[in-house]
């Protein structure tokens, strides 16, 4: 939960502020990080 969290707070702090540009990599760390927070809490 806390590196979901984490991520939903950097990507845009780093689009916006540090002017990074956006990379499909974030979207696919993103993706993967939700399916396993899926797979813990599911029951």
């Amino acid at each position: 939960m806390q590196e979901v969290i984490t991520l939903t707070v950097f990507i845009p702090f780093a689009v916006f502020y540090m002017n990074q540009p956006f990379k499909w990599d974030f979207l696919w760390a993103g993706l993967c990080l939700l399916g396993a927070v899926y797979f813990m809490f599911r029951t």
